[in-house]
């Protein structure tokens, strides 16, 4: 501590550290000028210091030690002495390229802010500065500079007000994550300054992102963006260059937002960081993790392309701390921009919903950029088969990701399977704590019903399947405030098939089922069942699937004449859910077995209304056998042509008392034959309240009675 520093110890003595590379030995020379003054400054001070080699210096102060320091104020070391020929070395190293002479620029530093940078950079890349400043401190625990040492190797008065604001809050070096002063409860002059780790690696040449951020920052590729979005991208571009911000763009399901602003940024000649909103909000240092994000954005020649904006609605703070940034920041979200979001105004746009052929485009393209080494399926499987699912860019990345996955799983080439099972991977699970979530298992061909029902059914799945190209490209439901969902009712008794139908619309498209718990939605408080609706039809619209109401008239009833309070607030709730129609952006089917409660009104905004009838004879054949199954043992004599002719049952019903046979089946030890069918009908007649007659039952009429006689 005490020894002497030689000239040989001085990367001024020698040559420079890194010279083969020039931002590394522009650094070194301007640090090697620190060390000069440094150096004169210990000299200085063991020159008038009476006990140079006290072992125990800085550990305590003597009584002589704080007479002299009553009686010999702290000198003001003299500034640098010019040097032509070292300033014009100085000046020659530094190009603009170079990481010191660009953080200065990018960060709009004074000369001072460098000097003082500079010195509080020492320590990080050299340990001889630690004992240094420890020295100079006076106290060999504290090896960072401090405030007035600082202030006093650049040859500025501690008193300085203007050269002591460079050090404020608000200043550059400060506010922008530069520099930090540490040890808030001692003077000013007694604070410790510090360089972060991640500045120091980056003036050293290392773009290692800051560790504190890699949850809340990823990068974003503009390759990812559709082509439509090209002309978008430019004039943002401009705005960007021109120093116009914030940006927020706000997106429909299925919109690009963060790869318009990707491509935006891109365009104005930067890098694009995603930031996640939704983490950050989380984040117990939200604040600071802003201020970082800022200044990696700035450090490496990047853009802050931020979303969602409705995770951050209630920290208006956090939101204008982010648009104040010094940086290009692009925020995205489905909200309406608030103006108590921001100080600045911010260029409000929106990014456009992008149409199913450009999906199909993305798809191709994410699925060639994810394939793992020899994989195969990519040139027959459909991309239009996935492109119904409205996912951003991002989205279809990660579901062409998880596709590839699932092959490899399975060890077979990619299928279209296995493209519909990453799409539905991307949905997340905010709706199922309002709905039940059904994953598909039947098909067309599982349906037994007339064919005019059927064709209304391929018909649904044709407009869920094409519906952005003709309400979006071809522009069929204009103006006012329309979505772009498919609504369709599905009327008829109950068991005649519209649940199960619903399953197979969703199959049909790759989609998965949410049936709606009226449980869930319906509540004896004013007002509570429209909030309810709201956060289903909210979820429903982030979501890919279908939404089925099930006992649909039980909330969409007719609205009545006022009487009383409860009238007025009951139709109050049917004209909410009218103007919610109007504006869904799904698929949602409502199901009833009481069509005439329903409100005329809800008529005109469907796009289909298939009735369900009663099975003809033939098709309870054919529901029969189909609900029997091929793994369940027959009997001999099993009659299904007499079943389906004699009793009058729905398909539901029809199951129902199929499962029923196979029970009495397996309890037997046999196969189901005419004594089990015919129990378990019989027991569905009195489930549903009819009489057992000998004219339905005939010959098997002994089958149908219960243990201990009777009908």
């Amino acid at each position: 501590m005490t020894e002497a520093v030689t000239a040989a110890d001085s990367p001024a003595g020698g040559e420079l550290p890194g010279d083969g590379d020039p931002g590394l030995h522009y650094l070194m020379a301007r640090l090697a000028r620190v060390e000069e003054r440094v150096r004169r400054a210990v000299q200085a001070r063991r020159a008038g210091d009476p006990e140079p080699d006290d072992p125990f210096r800085g550990i305590y102060l003597t009584d002589d030690a704080v007479q002299r320091l009553l009686d010999d104020p702290a000198a003001v070391p003299e500034p640098d002495a010019i040097d032509p020929d070292r300033d014009a070395e100085l000046t020659a190293l530094a190009h603009p390229a170079l990481r010191l002479p660009a953080l200065e620029r990018d960060f709009g530093l004074q000369p001072l802010d460098t000097e003082l940078l500079l010195v509080c950079l020492a320590p990080d890349l050299d340990r001889r500065y630690e004992q240094f400043y420890g020295y100079l401190n006076d106290d060999v625990t504290r090896r960072r500079p401090t405030v007035g040492l600082a202030l006093g190797l650049c040859g500025i008065p501690p008193a300085s007000a203007g050269a002591r604001a460079r050090l404020s809050p608000a200043a550059p070096l400060t506010a922008r994550g530069l520099l930090v002063v540490e040890d808030p409860e001692r003077p000013l002059l007694s604070r410790a300054l510090r360089v972060p780790d991640r500045v120091s690696a980056h003036l050293l040449g290392d773009d290692t992102p800051d560790p504190g951020l890699l949850d809340l920052l990823t990068p974003l590729h503009p390759a990812t963006a559709p082509p439509a979005h090209d002309d978008a991208a430019r004039h943002l571009a401009a705005v960007i260059r021109r120093g116009i911000g914030p940006v927020y763009l706000r997106e429909t399901p299925g919109g690009a937002a963060r790869s318009l602003g990707a491509q935006a940024l891109a365009a104005a000649g930067l890098t694009a960081h995603a930031l996640d909103l939704t983490r950050l909000a989380a984040r117990t240092d939200p604040a600071d993790a802003v201020a970082a994000a800022g200044r990696e954005a700035a450090l490496t020649g990047a853009g802050l392309v931020a979303a969602p904006v409705e995770a951050l609605a209630e920290h208006p703070a956090l939101l204008r701390e982010l648009a104040a940034l010094p940086v290009p920041v692009v925020l995205a979200g489905r909200a309406s921009w608030d103006p108590a979001w921001a100080d600045r105004v911010p260029l409000l746009a929106e990014a456009a919903r992008i149409g199913a052929d450009q999906r199909s485009a993305l798809w191709r393209t994410a699925l060639a950029a994810t394939a793992p080494e020899g994989a195969t399926g990519l040139d027959t499987v459909r991309q239009d088969a996935a492109a119904v699912f409205l996912l951003s860019p991002e989205q279809v990345e990660r579901a062409a990701r998880t596709a590839h996955q699932q092959a490899l799983l399975s060890g077979g080439p990619l299928t279209d399977a296995h493209l519909l099972h990453g799409a539905r991977a991307q949905n997340t699970s905010g709706l199922e704590r309002l709905a039940r979530r059904i994953e598909p298992a039947v098909g067309w061909d599982d349906l037994v019903l007339p064919p005019a029902v059927l064709a209304r059914l391929h018909e649904l799945a044709a407009r869920a399947r094409h519906r952005d190209r003709v309400l979006g490209d071809w522009n069929m439901r204009p103006g006012g405030g329309r979505g772009r969902g498919v609504m369709a009712l599905f009327a008829g008794d109950s068991g005649t098939g519209k649940t199960m139908s619903a399953e197979v619309i969703a199959g049909a498209l790759g989609l998965d089922l949410y049936t709606v718990d009226l449980a869930t939605v319906v509540d004896k408080y004013v007002g509570e069942t429209e909030k309810n609706l709201e956060r289903i039809f909210t979820e429903a619209a982030g979501v890919n699937a279908v939404l089925l109401f099930d006992e649909a008239d039980a909330v969409f009833g007719k609205r009545s004449e006022v009487k009383d309070a409860h009238d007025r607030y009951a139709n109050v709730e049917s004209a909410y859910l009218l103007q919610r129609m109007e504006s869904f952006d799904g698929l949602a089917v409502l199901a009833t077995n009481l069509r005439a409660n329903l409100d005329e009104a809800f008529t005109r905004r469907l796009d289909l209304v298939v009735d369900f009838p009663l099975p003809e004879a033939e098709q309870r054949i054919a529901l029969w056998d189909r609900c029997l199954g091929r793994a369940v043992p027959r009997g001999p004599d099993l009659d299904l042509g007499f079943c389906g002719r004699a009793f009058e049952l729905a398909g539901g019903d029809i199951r129902s008392a199929a499962v029923t046979a196979a029970y009495l089946a397996a309890e037997g030890g046999g196969g189901i034959g005419m004594p089990q069918l015919v129990a378990a009908v019989a027991r569905e007649y009195r489930k549903l309240g009819r009489l057992c007659l000998p004219n339905e039952f005939g010959p098997y009429m002994s089958f149908a009675l219960p243990p201990g006689g009777g009908t």
